[in-house]
């Protein structure tokens, strides 16, 4: 019997909108919270319910003991965190199982695990799974730290214990500049985490980036959805998404699968959740982190395998089994999807909140729009850059390029600097192209590309100003 009737959407933007439209079709009420700053967003209109969360624009989606009193008061029998903010909180979690309110996620212990990165690599390190060489408790002194790296030998990576998101990592190359870039992770993960838990690794330089998307149900029953190339980063900061990646060994995909539905088995995990890989030139594999939500990737992954990720957690959550068997997925074709931010590539990536002026959205087959943004809609200063997401889908590679040009040659946002421009040039590059794909591809080229998208934005200012000049004179013949 269906337990989960209300959800409460713990989140804001295109993962809001994104839940709100699962619950729809899954015949489930959905009830959205917003800030003060978010009263004009989209998925405030589209849930059957909303209620403001006045007070600090930022703790509206932090808070969880408010968050989970509304719920109750909403009479909710669960919460849906998305990604961001709570979702990646295990004390939420279980302040959710504590009023009995299902939280729509993995259980508070698997969160907790994952979430301290040392833990979880000693866990996975534990059931067979390779990881790199590193430290296995948190580095609180320098002299050690300096030591430990050199028993290493650099490069070495600073990480923050309890983070993600590519914030507290410092790559250092040598002892002379260890402290500095020590100090530097650990205040930034104070910073964004409230912790000051770092922790040191070997550090391999341009490797791919690899992950799995995985699904497991309270039944033990744990399936693959397939793999994800992640390697196009800045800082440490996921741009570019491509399933399945189009350079990938047969023989390594399969060994990836079977890495991580073994140790998801082991683990007796339960919901959607992502392994992340590295991969060096040699093809060697080792574990990086995983990640115990939905991820902002995760559709490409859905176009691929034809399933919807969003109702699976709804209804692994309510206690549904998976209602098939691994050999039943049936991979079609590529999917790329491309993050679009408000942010100024020419100005080092600056945020630019803001008012869009006009939003054209680009269509057609094998075009897919995620965002809840839109003409007349404010880009609040507050949170993630991130406008929303195009996703591309061909059933063969250079058909997914192709479109991709396509479909971004017809994405306009106007009133704020986005990086569309700098999407444009990537699909254009023969290495994107022949799917030569490393974590250094964006660093080694982003000079270039820089260059080659103001000329061509220059350009199609240009071609603008000469249509909408155009269109004046025309009305102006008119009216006479």
């Amino acid at each position: 019997m269906k337990k989960i009737l209300k959800v409460l959407i713990a989140n804001r933007g295109e993962i809001a909108l994104r839940i709100i439209r699962a619950c729809k079709e899954l015949e489930i009420k959905s009830v959205a919270i917003f800030s003060e700053v978010d009263i004009e967003g989209i998925w405030v209109r589209k849930a059957d319910e909303c209620y403001p969360m006045m007070g600090d624009p930022l703790d509206a989606y932090l808070d969880y003991e408010r968050i989970i009193s509304l719920a109750i008061k909403a009479d909710c029998d669960a919460i849906h965190p998305g990604y961001g903010f709570l979702s990646e909180n295990a004390d939420f979690a279980q302040a959710c199982e504590d009023k009995s309110i299902i939280f729509i996620g993995p259980k508070p212990e698997h969160i907790a695990l994952f979430g301290d990165k040392m833990a979880s690599k000693a866990a996975m390190k534990a059931i067979g799974v390779p990881v790199l060489e590193g430290t296995e408790s948190p580095v609180v002194d320098k002299k050690e730290g300096v030591k430990i790296a050199e028993q290493i030998g650099f490069p070495v990576i600073i990480k923050a214990a309890f983070g993600g998101g590519g914030r507290g990592m410092r790559i250092v190359n040598s002892a002379e500049e260890f402290d500095e870039m020590f100090d530097s992770a650990t205040n930034e993960s104070i910073k964004y985490f409230g912790k000051k838990d770092v922790f040191i690794e070997k550090y391999i330089q341009g490797p791919r980036h690899i992950e799995v998307q995985i699904i497991a149900d309270k039944y033990g029953n744990v399936l693959h959805l397939g793999d994800r190339d992640c390697s196009i980063q800045r800082r440490h900061q996921k741009v570019v998404e491509i399933a399945p990646s189009p350079r990938l060994n047969d023989s390594v995909r399969r060994e990836l699968y079977r890495i991580s539905k073994k140790a998801i088995f082991k683990l007796g995990y339960e919901s959607v959740g992502t392994v992340e890989f590295l991969l060096d030139d040699k093809d060697n594999i080792y574990f990086m982190e995983m990640n115990t939500r939905v991820q902002v990737e995760h559709p490409v992954t859905e176009i691929i395998s034809g399933i919807d990720i969003i109702q699976k957690m709804i209804k692994i959550a309510d206690g549904e089994k998976l209602r098939f068997l691994q050999e039943e997925i049936n991979f079609r074709g590529y999917a790329i999807e491309f993050r679009i931010n408000a942010e100024n590539p020419q100005l080092n990536f600056m945020p630019s909140a803001g008012k869009i002026t006009n939003y054209i959205t680009p269509g057609g087959p094998g075009v897919r729009i995620d965002s809840s943004a839109y003409t007349g809609y404010t880009i609040p200063s507050n949170y993630d850059s991130m406008v929303g997401k195009l996703i591309v889908w061909s059933l063969d590679w250079e058909g997914a390029v192709r479109k991709a040009k396509r479909a971004l040659d017809e994405f306009h946002v106007e009133g704020i600097p986005t990086n569309i421009p700098l999407h444009r040039e990537i699909v254009r590059d023969a290495d994107f192209i022949a799917g030569n794909l490393t974590t250094s591809y964006l660093e080694n080229k982003l000079e270039l590309f820089h260059m080659n998208a103001a000329d061509s934005l220059a350009q199609e200012n240009e071609k603008i100003a000469s249509i909408t000049s155009l269109i004046e004179k025309i009305k102006g013949i008119k009216t006479r």
